[in-house]
Formats: structure tokens, C-alpha cells, sequence
């Protein structure tokens, strides 16, 4: 348990910030899942229109720190090179 109120107040800044980077994660989870869907079922025309949205939700995700800018990077080469 926390003794000092400094203390408590990162404990709740922490679980604050621990449940938004969750939140990014999983949108990020998402739509690398979305776009191999697209990909595995052969739907390459809705991959291609996908593709700028998909960008710019890694790239969002990868802005603030939760998901490293390298593999961001690396998921969006893999996937435009399909």
C-alpha cells in the first residue's frame, strides 16, 4: 500500500493510463487482424482501400509510445508488400 499521497496519486495515474494504453492495443490488435482477413479471404480490392485507414491507426497507436515505431513499420511493409 501506498504511504504517501504523491504515492496514491501515481498509483491512480497508472491505472489511468495503464486501461488507455489497453484501449490502444486492442485497436491496434484490431486492425492488423482486420486487414488479414481481408488479405487471407482474397478480398485484395477491400484490402487496398482499407490500407491508408490501416496506416494511420498504427501509426496513431505507435505516436503515443504503446506500440514501438519499428514494428508498426515492420506489420505495414509486410502487409503492403502483399
Amino acid at each position: 500500500m501506498p504511504n504517501t499521497k504523491s504515492a496514491i496519486k501515481r498509483i491512480k495515474k497508472t491505472q489511468l493510463q495503464t486501461s488507455v494504453n489497453r484501449i490502444r492495443k486492442s485497436k491496434y490488435k484490431s486492425a492488423v487482424k482486420q486487414m488479414a482477413i481481408y488479405l487471407d479471404s482474397g478480398k485484395i480490392n477491400e484490402a487496398k482501400k482499407f490500407l491508408p485507414k490501416f496506416h494511420s491507426q498504427l501509426m496513431k497507436v505507435t505516436k503515443t509510445g504503446t506500440v514501438s515505431k519499428k514494428t508498426a513499420s515492420r506489420k505495414i511493409s509486410r502487409v503492403t508488400k502483399k
